[in-house]
C-alpha cells in the first residue's frame, strides 16, 4: 500500500454516468490487475474505492460511474486538481490459473478492471473473449479499447438497443471456455453461478470502511473462514465462495 497526492490529468465523460479519470503519481504499489485504489474527498469522512481500469509506470486509469455525493464531486474535477489517493489496495486476479483460453465478463462499473486483466491475459499468450453488460446503449464503453487489446469482444443490453439482447449470461452459455473472470454487481454473479462449467475468479464490489483491512466492516463468510473483501479480496475464487 501507498499513500501519496496524485494529479488529475485527465477526467471526461465516456458514457452515460460513467466517467474516465488519468492520475498521475507513484503506481509501484500496483502489481496485480484487480486492485483498487482509495480516494479522500474534501468534506467526505470516507475514502472512496475505486477499481484500476489500467496503469503504467507514472499513470492510474480509474473508470467511476457518478451514484451518490462523492462521485458527483470527482465527476466535478479539473485537471490539475491534486487528490490523496491510497494505491495499490487489494488482492487482484491470478492470472496464472488461465493458460489456454478465458472469458472476462464485466458489467456496469465492473468492466472497468476487467481491462487491465485482459491486457496481462493476452500478453501472457491467452486467449480472450469479453463479455460487456449494459443496461443501455448510451452505458455502453470501452468496447473498441477491449478490441485493440486483442479481444474477442460481445456487448449486451437489458433493452436490446445494442449489442445482443439479453444479460452476459446469455452469451456465456453458448461459449466454449477453460476459466473465467468476473466483476460486476451481485444479481450478475448470481446468475454466472447458475451457468458456469469451469472454474473462475469473482471479483466482489463491496461497500467498504478503511480499504485495507483494520475495520473488519467488509467482512464476508467462505468456506475456508471468514475473509475481508478490501483485504483478501477483492477477488475470491469460485471454490471458496458461499452464495
Amino acid at each position: 500500500m501507498y499513500q501519496g497526492m496524485y494529479e488529475i490529468l485527465s477526467n471526461k465523460c465516456i458514457a452515460k454516468n460513467t466517467y474516465e479519470m488519468i492520475l498521475k503519481g507513484d503506481t509501484a504499489s500496483l502489481t496485480k490487475p484487480g486492485q483498487f485504489i482509495n480516494i479522500k474527498l474534501e468534506g467526505k469522512y470516507l475514502r472512496r474505492p475505486i477499481s484500476v481500469c489500467d496503469y503504467d509506470k507514472e499513470t492510474t486509469t480509474i473508470i467511476y460511474k457518478v451514484v451518490g455525493k462523492g462521485t458527483e464531486q470527482m465527476a466535478e474535477m479539473k485537471n490539475g486538481e491534486m487528490l490523496d489517493v491510497l494505491s495499490g489496495l487489494g488482492n487482484g486476479f491470478d492470472i496464472t490459473k488461465a493458460d489456454k483460453d478465458a472469458v472476462l465478463l464485466g458489467g456496469g462499473a465492473g468492466i472497468a478492471p476487467m481491462f487491465n486483466l485482459c491486457r496481462e491475459l493476452i500478453n501472457k499468450g491467452t486467449d480472450v473473449t469479453v463479455i460487456l453488460g449494459f443496461n443501455t446503449k448510451e452505458e455502453v464503453y470501452y468496447e473498441e479499447e477491449f478490441k485493440n487489446l486483442g479481444a474477442k469482444v460481445y456487448i449486451t443490453t437489458v433493452d436490446g438497443s445494442y449489442g445482443e439482447k439479453g444479460f452476459v449470461t446469455d452469451v456465456m452459455k453458448n461459449l466454449t471456455y477453460s476459466y473465467f473472470f468476473t466483476c460486476g454487481p451481485m444479481p450478475m454473479f448470481k446468475a454466472i453461478e447458475s451457468v458456469a462449467t469451469t472454474s473462475g475468479q469473482y471479483s466482489f464490489e463491496e461497500r467498504m470502511g478503511c480499504g485495507f483491512g483494520a475495520c473488519m466492516g467488509c467482512s464476508c463468510k467462505t468456506k475456508y473462514g471468514n475473509k475481508r473483501i478490501c483485504k483478501d479480496g477483492p477477488v475470491l475464487y469460485r471454490e471458496e465462495i458461499i452464495w
